[in-house]
């Protein structure tokens, strides 16, 4: 049996795309080989409530540090998965160095390091680790070439009991096409200019779905545009997002910064031709097969006049996104982090010189 410890929320509200990635490997975890102990500070998923083997860590409003530490020395778990960015984090590299913890780290980096890490505690996380993980191929390379350390390649699963295509022929009896698109409302989404084609296309819905600090102002530019055409939709749960995917034709993505947004294979396992930026390189989205990636808001905009008044691209493209997205079943996805577990936990041991038997040290 192999104790995992992830600082990672169970709450069944918390929408952090970090936190749903845990709790989706976490609800998958085989129970008989796997102890997981994670965070909790509402009332948690109940898949991860119903669990066998998961111990829930209360979340307390103080002392949040000193108390999972303390617990960490009692218990010595075999694997800390996914350290974020904390105190928490840069203790325990402190004490895992120092005690020569027997405790293996495993880093999964969801943020492209072309440009340097975000903090010196997550540059550590990765020198030291016994795995890193990136959740992107671009985001493995940009690893490999800041800090020469090789990174296996694990993407975030797609549920696809959830988000699934609509009925054959569904989309192309629709009277009226429909532009969606999903994220939260900040700076570097861009939302703005999901606003600005709306105006272009008075014809097409474009309805808007997440929330966050950009909302009033994009709400601002669609009055004053006359934008009768937008719709604000508020934050959508996983259900009703797959219900919005599944009723529009194509989803527009202008974000510039990100890691590997789970939204996109989303979208791409519901059938819908996707248009979004290069920068980041996306392996959900296959540029002139299943979507298109771009470089310029320019090209952003032209490309979804392409795919708004060519139906049959549509339909082949939303065919390829269907395939595409199938390679990406969180239950294939989670067997490989399972496997990646075993393997860290072995490397660190044999770093100590110790046995790879299971059970307490």
């Amino acid at each position: 049996m192999i104790t995992i410890f992830t600082p990672s929320f169970a709450d069944a509200a918390n929408t952090n795309a970090q936190n749903l990635t845990v709790k989706e490997v976490v609800a998958r975890l085989a129970p008989e080989k796997f102890h997981v102990e994670m965070l909790c500070a509402s009332a948690p998923d109940t898949r991860i409530a119903a669990r066998a083997n998961t111990r829930l860590i209360r979340w307390a409003g103080r002392g949040n540090t000193l108390r999972l530490l303390g617990r960490f020395l009692r218990t010595r778990p075999d694997l800390y998965f996914f350290p974020r960015e904390g105190q928490l984090e840069s203790s325990f590299l402190w004490l895992r160095r120092h005690l020569q913890l027997r405790t293996a780290l495993l880093t999964y980096v969801v943020t492209t390091q072309e440009n340097g890490p975000s903090s010196a505690v997550l540059a550590r996380s990765i020198g030291e680790a016994d795995a890193v993980v990136g959740n992107s191929l671009y985001c493995s390379q940009t690893i490999a070439e800041r800090y020469g350390k090789t990174a296996t390649t694990i993407y975030d699963g797609i549920s696809r009991g959830v988000f699934y295509p609509p009925a054959t022929g569904a989309r192309s009896g629709r009277s009226q096409l429909s532009v969606l698109y999903a994220g939260s409302f900040q700076a570097r989404k861009r939302v703005h200019l999901v606003v600005q084609e709306a105006a272009k296309w008075p014809g097409v819905r474009f309805r808007l779905a997440g929330g966050g600090e950009e909302e009033g102002p994009c709400r601002s530019l669609a009055a004053s545009l006359g934008c009768g055409n937008v719709e604000f939709l508020g934050h959508l749960p996983p259900m009703q997002l797959g219900e919005e995917m599944r009723a529009a034709d194509v989803f527009l993505f202008p974000s510039v910064i990100e890691g590997h947004p789970q939204v996109l294979g989303q979208a791409a396992a519901c059938g819908l031709p996707c248009i979004a930026m290069n920068v980041y390189r996306p392996d959900f989205v296959v540029d002139g097969e299943t979507g298109f990636l771009v470089a310029t808001a320019e090209e952003l905009s032209e490309k979804l006049q392409v795919l708004l008044t060519q139906e049959e691209l549509r339909g082949s493209m939303s065919e390829a996104a269907v395939r595409h997205a199938a390679k990406f079943d969180w239950d294939d996805v989670t067997k490989v982090w399972e496997q990646l577990f075993e393997v860290a936990v072995a490397r660190r041991r044999s770093s100590l010189g110790m046995a790879t038997q299971e059970g307490p040290a």
